[in-house]
């Protein structure tokens, strides 16, 4: 039996896991209410509580976003991708559409010559798009992961 079986985390509901897992990543952001937010309203989610200087996402698959406020530099812009459901893509994209954010077919959209504004695709069967957020940082939804090797 592992240390973490033998002496579970006191304050977690939840059993041990078997695996490592993700749990929670920091999202640089010049405005972290205005980001999390953002992100909130696209996914159909809720912005919890601060957490020391964190405003965190909960993701619902045991992930949280924790936006952090960063004012000492540019940010550099870093990849999200989130599996949604495919009955709420559209809302998705509809949303992103009334807030005035482009959206795009391919994750080049900031690359001249690779850019497909306007239009999703349907990579594995499902249906992605990419977009940016307020910072730059370049999210995905997708309605069916990635097929691997």
């Amino acid at each position: 039996m592992s240390h973490a079986q033998q002496h579970p985390n006191p304050n977690s509901s939840e059993l041990p896991t078997t695996t490592a897992q993700l749990n929670h990543t920091v999202v640089y952001a010049t405005d972290r209410h205005l980001s999390a937010e953002f992100l909130a309203a696209v996914l159909e989610l809720k912005v919890g509580a601060p957490f020391g200087p964190f405003i965190p996402v909960d993701l619902g698959n045991g992930v949280t976003l924790d936006y952090y406020e960063f004012r000492d530099g540019p940010i550099q812009s870093q990849h999200y991708a989130f599996l949604v459901p495919d009955t709420r893509f559209d809302a998705m994209i509809a949303r992103l559409e009334v807030l005035g954010v482009t959206y795009y077919a391919d994750p080049g959209h900031t690359e001249p010559g690779h850019t497909e504004p306007g239009r999703t695709n349907d990579l594995f069967g499902g249906h992605g798009a990419y977009f940016a957020d307020p910072d730059g940082h370049n999210m995905e939804i997708l309605t069916r992961p990635y097929a691997r090797p």
